[in-house]
């Protein structure tokens, strides 16, 4: 476990969100001596930790973490703290921008743990959209930092510290100054590019949805199954490919060299293959892992569009087809009932629409 310095001592956190990832790394944070608030909308998900005064941490990391703040105020959350850890599903990113805006103070790091696709970039939205013009940096994670579930009433289980996590900024020449103050507590934290990287890097945008929805009566069954293993046969490879070949499209069309699903396969676990079929299942690491018993599931209900529908939307303002993108959306839709094509990060809500290549590339790169 980490030790404080006195430079740490001084580095105060709000964590907003206290889901499985936000105990984790409020109680994480109390146990290397970081002063931590932790803001949750709801009361009831915040009763425990308030009666016990922090959070029990245990797995990769043991102890007790004494809270400074537990809170359902959004100002008290904020008013003290340096960095704000936003770790909450990207379908609440819109809703804590809201509430954030009227408190954010110059100098304040907030970030998205993840961003999933142009979280980042939405939170801005919604922060000038609420005339918030505080001068913060708003950066995203690619990934969370933790594999964690909550186990109880102020008490979390970290199965996992990941080794590496990519992080970026709007305008990417501020990434190093997060990235200083960030490191202080984490160190797993590296350069991450730029947002669009880090954005269209995120391999799970393909893989739940695609693998979900062509194994839906097998989901919907009573029968157990692994879900990338045995639900990913060699045609739902093939369908996984040709969007994955989507996704690395638009990147290249905004300048963006992205990671594909069978590169990320090979750094990310050492799996290789002729194709993505070969190589997922040359890997160990989805072995065993069961599939969803029902359709209700992030792998839709955030997946679809908070990454799906921003990659097509901003392939439809630069021009490149994602046909495959929009089967998958328009079938996601249709079986929740919900336009998630207008519902989601369109270019629109992100306020990029009409853009060119030149002015996005200046809001999220920086480029001169």
């Amino acid at each position: 476990m980490a030790t404080s310095t006195a430079n740490s001592q001084r580095l105060r956190f709000a964590v907003l969100g206290a889901g499985h990832g936000g105990l984790a790394m409020s109680g994480h944070l109390a146990l290397m001596g970081f002063p931590v608030a932790l803001f949750n909308r709801s009361e009831a998900r915040i009763w425990g930790v308030k009666s016990r005064g922090g959070v029990e941490v245990e797995g990769e990391v043991d102890g007790f973490g004494r809270l400074d703040k537990v809170t359902t105020d959004m100002r008290v959350a904020l008013q003290d703290a340096e960095i704000v850890m936003v770790v909450v599903p990207a379908s609440g990113h819109r809703v804590i921008a809201e509430l954030c805006a009227p408190h954010l103070k110059d100098g304040q790091v907030v970030v998205l743990n993840p961003g999933r696709t142009c979280g980042a970039l939405e939170f801005r939205q919604v922060l000038l959209e609420n005339n918030c013009h505080a001068d913060v940096i708003i950066a995203e994670a690619q990934t969370l930092i933790y594999a964690c579930r909550a186990i109880g009433p102020g008490h979390a289980r970290i199965f996992s510290i990941k080794n590496s996590i990519p992080l970026a900024t709007i305008r990417a020449h501020r990434t190093p100054e997060a990235l200083k103050l960030i490191r202080q507590a984490f160190p797993q934290f590296v350069p991450g590019d730029n947002i669009f990287k880090t954005s269209f890097d995120n391999i799970g945008s393909i893989f739940h949805p695609v693998i979900a929805v062509m194994n839906t009566g097998w989901i919907e069954d009573l029968s157990d199954f692994q879900f990338y293993v045995q639900g990913c046969s060699r045609s739902v490879a093939a369908v996984l490919e040709r969007l994955d070949a989507e996704r690395v499209a638009v990147a290249e069309a905004l300048g963006i060299r992205a990671t594909t699903a069978r590169e990320w396969l090979y750094l990310a676990y050492a799996a290789v293959g002729r194709n993505l079929y070969d190589a997922m299942h040359d890997n160990p690491g989805y072995r065993g892992i069961l599939a969803p018993s029902n359709m209700d599931v992030r792998y839709l209900t955030e997946d679809v569009p908070y990454s799906l529908v921003p990659m097509s939307s901003l392939g439809d303002l630069l021009g490149v087809p994602t046909p495959g993108m929009k089967a998958f959306i328009q079938l996601a839709s249709a079986m929740h009932n919900v336009d998630y094509a207008r519902e989601g990060r369109t270019v629109e809500k992100l306020g990029l629409a009409g853009m060119s290549v030149k002015q996005l590339r200046l809001l999220a790169i920086g480029e001169q």
